[in-house]
């Protein structure tokens, strides 16, 4: 029978050691996360339901039943206007703060704090300011009243009409508030970013001619790419599972003109009782974060080839 020796029983330590480290937050994550997870996929194909009902499988009965579901389709599109509409603006409007407060400045430290607090602040507490401004009577109606754009004010909240014929303006009214409160959080990872930046990069492009806005066009935008990349990646998955916002502030309407997939894969779960259901829709979304994921991923990829990465 072979005996470890001294020195591979001190290897086998050193490499069973991370392994032990790390077993408690696996177990919790198994029990938390991933079981959890391997339970909703395996539910997605059967019927079931919370109370009295064991599960019985269907299989593709669920995702046949999607696929004929307007409203499914009508949250899948809400969406998808989600992602359109607050991801560019979450890409390009925090590098603008970022570069601002970046600069060397009195009171700039201020500014980094007036600009990060929306991100500390409870998306609960958050929606219900928000919902307050655009009440009827509200802060934004009575500012509209007063300079006379709109004697009547706006239905913020409760209006399924769309803005341009594309956006209901229940839906950009919520958008709007996840744009708030995302601007900061980005702004800090763009400030890291440009941190890392050395000066001597900017004097020398000052040398060339290159100085004002067209030293971000020519250096700082270049270098800035893994740091877009990244706030891509993170605010268009953050787009595709909003869900606070729509829970505090419209709850899906008026005539789901403000439901989201996620409000949806709630709503079949914990009010309506159908958990394959839900299961099901969650598993849909699933697949669009992970093509989302993939997408960026090569197009990362592609633009490290061209750059010659």
């Amino acid at each position: 029978m072979y005996k470890l020796k001294s020195q591979d029983w001190i290897i086998l330590q050193q490499q069973l050691i991370p392994y032990i480290f790390i077993a408690p937050a696996l177990l919790i994550l198994t029990l938390t996360v991933f079981w959890p997870a391997i339970q909703a996929f395996y539910l997605s194909f059967t019927s079931y339901q919370i109370i009295g009902e064991s599960a019985q499988w269907v299989g593709f009965k669920n995702f046949w039943r999607l696929a004929k579901d307007e409203v499914f389709w009508k949250t899948l599109t809400n969406t998808f206007l989600y992602l359109v509409c607050v991801v560019p603006i979450l890409v390009i409007a925090p590098l603008g703060l970022a570069i601002l407060v970046n600069q060397k400045l009195r009171g700039m430290t201020w500014f980094r704090t007036a600009y990060y607090a929306p991100v500390v602040i409870s998306m609960v507490v958050a929606g219900i300011a928000w919902k307050w401004l655009y009440a009827e009577n509200g802060l934004l109606n009575q500012v509209l009243k007063t300079i006379g754009i709109s004697p009547e004010g706006i239905p913020w909240l409760t209006s399924s009409s769309k803005l341009l014929g594309i956006v209901p303006i229940s839906l950009a009214s919520v958008m709007a508030v996840t744009i708030w409160k995302g601007l900061g959080y980005y702004m800090v990872i763009y400030l890291a970013g440009l941190q890392s930046i050395p000066n001597d990069i900017y004097e020398a492009a000052a040398i060339d001619g290159s100085d004002g806005i067209y030293k971000h066009l020519d250096i700082t935008l270049p270098l800035m790419q893994p740091y877009l990349a990244l706030v891509a990646v993170i605010s268009s998955i953050s787009a595709t599972k909003v869900f606070e916002e729509v829970y505090i502030m419209t709850q899906g309407g008026p005539l789901n003109s403000s439901k989201t997939i996620v409000y949806y894969l709630y709503e079949q779960a914990f009010a309506n009782l159908e958990t394959s259901y839900a299961c099901s829709i969650g598993l849909v979304l699933f697949l669009i974060i992970v093509g989302l994921s993939v997408l960026r991923f090569l197009v990362d990829q592609q633009q490290g080839k061209n750059v010659g990465i």
